[in-house]
C-alpha cells in the first residue's frame, strides 16, 4: 500500500500549484498590457472558448461504452445534439440551445 502524503508535502504541492496558476495568469496580462496583438492572433484566440466547449460536449456525447445499453439509448445524446445544431445556427443564443437540448433529450427519452 502506498505511503500517505504528509501535511508538509501536501502544503508544498498546494503552494506550488497556487504560484504556478498565479504566474500563468498574471505574467501574460502584464507582458501584453498596452500592446496590440496581430490580427491573426486575435482571430485565433476567438476560437478558444468554442473549442473548449466543444471538447466538453464531445466528451458527454461520445463515450466508449455508449451503445452498451442498446442502439437507441446510446444514440439519444447524438440525436439531441443534432436537434440543437439548427437552433444554434438560427438563434445564436445559449439559452435557446440549452432549452432545445434538454427538451429534446427529455422528449426522446420518453419514446
Amino acid at each position: 500500500m502506498p505511503e500517505a502524503m504528509s501535511w508538509t508535502e501536501f502544503a508544498i504541492v498546494g503552494i506550488s500549484c497556487a504560484i504556478t496558476i498565479l504566474l500563468c495568469r498574471t505574467v501574460p496580462l502584464f507582458a501584453l498590457r498596452g500592446r496590440e496583438l496581430p490580427s491573426w492572433l486575435s482571430r485565433a484566440l476567438t476560437f478558444i472558448p468554442p473549442a473548449a466547449f466543444a471538447a466538453l460536449i464531445a466528451n458527454d456525447i461520445l463515450s466508449p461504452g455508449m451503445f452498451d445499453a442498446g442502439l437507441w439509448p446510446g444514440a439519444l445524446p447524438i440525436v439531441a445534439a443534432c436537434i440543437v445544431i439548427p437552433v444554434a445556427l438560427k438563434t445564436k443564443s445559449l439559452v435557446f440551445c440549452i432549452v432545445a437540448g434538454v427538451g429534446s433529450y427529455g422528449l426522446l427519452m420518453l419514446i
